[in-house]
């Protein structure tokens, strides 16, 4: 096992230079620059503030000394907001984000795997085509339209919770979380029990299964300590992905809500060709993705005796 982990960290790191490195050469061929501003600077301070941040050096240069300076932990400063370093954008907006995204995969796959569980087990009966139509639909409507719904409906029209922002004095309330945990975990409940039904079906139909109830085992015991723990595997697979973007932010729903994640502040790094910035919540999200990825497959063998990694 731990050589297994060994492997997947040398491997992951030039995946993430790789990803560094085109995400580098993609900024700057953008059009556009951090100080292409509506009232242009005087062309002797526009090129102090090139030469103070190093971008009038040939990309070559400036690539090679993004990496040493990544090298030493420094993701460099914020070229948007001076007083600012990009580690110092990060961390204040990593919280909302990882806060709002961790409460979304986890009610999703409560619900998901409750929901698929029951439309299996009943399969082609009412509950299991009401499971499957609900599925449907938060499937097809999109998070930037079910927002501003749940918003307009229970803040604006029911007056029940708060329409988005963070409380000037608590923060991240409870109240203010609903709403946007709500919207972000909707899609994901409607795909995890889609999987979790069809995965569920397959598993009760199996010998094993068969073998349990001929041994006179009630109908939970084959469910909960038999069925369910082999019907959950390939949820694991999905949610190693799944997790990083849900807990890296969602672009929709942190502009819907008004929170200042990490999804909100990299759209207007990018706008803004805060280069910078982008390249900060890029690696970020490599990262994540790499991290929860291998959490999964070591979650995929501890629930598979089968899956033996060397």
């Amino acid at each position: 096992m731990i050589g297994y982990i060994a492997r997947r960290v040398l491997v992951a790191v030039p995946t993430i230079l790789v990803i560094i490195t085109v995400a580098f050469f993609m900024m700057r061929a953008a059009p556009g620059g951090p100080f292409d501003l509506e009232r242009p600077m005087p062309a002797e301070i526009r090129e102090r503030v090139m030469t103070a941040y190093g971008l009038n050096r040939p990309v070559h240069e400036q690539y090679l000394s993004y990496i040493g300076d990544l090298a030493r932990g420094d993701l460099g400063p914020s070229l948007r907001f001076r007083d600012k370093t990009v580690a110092d954008i990060i961390a204040e907006g990593f919280p909302v984000s990882a806060t709002v995204g961790g409460l979304s995969i986890l009610l999703a796959l409560m619900l998901g795997t409750l929901l698929g569980s029951i439309a299996a087990l009943r399969q082609n009966r009412p509950s299991d085509y009401g499971v499957m139509g609900l599925a449907m639909v938060g499937i097809t409507i999109p998070p930037f339209v079910m927002g501003p719904i749940l918003a307009m409906v229970f803040g604006l029209g029911l007056g029940l919770l708060p329409t988005g922002g963070l409380d000037p004095r608590f923060g991240m309330t409870p109240e203010r979380l609903v709403l946007p945990v709500i919207t972000l975990a909707l899609p994901q409940i409607a795909i995890i029990s889609r999987l979790m039904r069809a995965s569920m079906i397959e598993v009760i139909r199996s010998n094993y299964i068969r073998t349990a109830r001929a041994k006179g085992l009630s109908e939970s015991a084959v469910i909960f300590r038999h069925a369910l723990r082999a019907a959950i595997l390939p949820l694991v697979s999905y949610l190693g992905p799944a997790s990083a973007a849900l807990v890296t932010g969602s672009i929709v729903i942190e502009r819907v809500f008004q929170l200042p994640g990490i999804g909100r502040n990299f759209v207007d790094a990018a706008l803004a060709r805060d280069y910078t910035v982008v390249m900060g919540v890029v690696i970020l999200y490599a990262g994540l993705i790499i991290l929860l990825n291998l959490i999964a497959d070591l979650l995929y063998a501890a629930l598979n005796p089968k899956v033996k990694y060397d």
